[in-house]
């Protein structure tokens, strides 16, 4: 008898993943050069797990724009209205039920913050869409008129919400079992920023499991390369987009809700003024990265509680020298988006 011939291997399909690893050096490298400065180590853990949480607060403000930028190629200066959405929207869902955000139980706390959360998501999550409906839909494939046109809709959407809630600052208080600090030793670390990293690395999770590990992230990742090649495949892309922009507005009424449980206030600008390091921490990362977003928004966190430490006057503009030191080093970012 013959010898039956052996198949050969069959060879993979898809080639292996090789992983920049030197961006991920960046955030422990930082922690570690600053504490030789700080000199005190009590101090050196308090101002890192301030910033890790700072940090984690800005990607998830960063996040919904990163996903929107990256994906869809949209230049959204109006994302900021949507934070200040979402942080008022809290502000009035905490105000209706004291029962809860006031009662001196966690459990009860928490389910009253993750109330507040969900019905911001919601609420900008809408008026993203009636905003993708009626402004961003005029301009896809035009950067100059994006910027211009969604700028003119966060000044519109400003005006509306001091229409509903007034003009003037308004108090957003930490529920009574978020206040104060876990302490280790001399050092202590805010509970709200411990509650803050937990949200971020969800959020980010999610947002790595939903691309890469679902379908419908591959079809959005590749209409994103191809969009006649899926549309002929009978999906509707633009279907698919207006949900990532939907998505974008809802993670930033997130963001907002932390912000502002962050600052302890909220106000109609207050998307406005961090508009700036939201796109500086977009930048960073690599113009549509979600892994990049997630680092530079860490080390931003990081840099400000360090210098406001250290040199309070430098703090004033440390995130455009981080910038610009990370653009020297990698001028596309710390994660290029290859399709652009």
């Amino acid at each position: 008898m013959s010898a039956i011939p052996m198949k050969p291997a069959r060879p993979s399909l898809l080639p292996a993943v090789r992983i920049d690893w030197k961006p991920l050096l960046l955030v422990p490298a930082l922690t570690l050069l600053a504490m030789p400065f700080i000199g005190s180590t009590s101090t050196w853990i308090t101002l890192t797990a301030a910033g890790l949480a700072m940090g984690m607060i800005i990607f998830i403000i960063a996040s919904g724009l990163t996903l929107i930028f990256g994906l869809m190629d949209v230049l959204n200066f109006g994302h900021g209205v949507f934070i200040a959405l979402g942080a008022f929207v809290a502000v009035s869902v905490l105000g209706a039920m004291p029962e809860w955000a006031t009662a001196d139980s966690f459990g009860l706390n928490l389910a009253a913050l993750a109330v507040a959360m969900l019905a911001a998501m919601v609420v900008a999550g809408a008026v993203g869409l009636l905003f993708e409906r009626v402004i961003v839909r005029l301009v896809y494939g035009q950067h100059l008129k994006q910027i211009l046109i969604t700028m003119g809709g966060m000044v519109v959407g400003e005006e509306l919400i001091k229409m509903i809630w007034g003009p003037q600052l308004i108090a957003l208080e930490m529920p009574p079992t978020l206040r104060g600090a876990f302490l280790f030793g001399d050092a202590a670390i805010e509970k709200y920023r411990v509650l803050a990293v937990l949200v971020g690395f969800a959020v980010f999770a999610a947002m790595l499991l939903v691309l890469n590990r679902t379908k419908l992230g591959l079809l959005i990742r590749a209409g994103v390369q191809d969009r006649e090649m899926v549309e002929s495949l009978g999906y509707r892309i633009k279907r698919l987009f207006v949900g990532v922009f939907v998505a974008g507005s809802a993670l930033a009424g997130l963001g907002g809700v932390m912000w502002g449980l962050y600052q302890q206030s909220v106000v109609p600008q207050m998307g406005a003024r961090v508009n700036v390091l939201i796109f500086i921490v977009i930048i960073i990362g690599g113009l549509g990265s979600t892994g990049g977003c997630f680092l530079g928004a860490l080390l931003v966190g990081l840099l400000a509680n360090y210098t406001g430490f250290l040199a309070p006057k430098v703090a004033l503009f440390s995130n455009i020298l981080l910038m610009v030191a990370i653009l020297a080093w990698r001028p596309q970012g710390i994660y290029p988006v290859t399709n652009r």
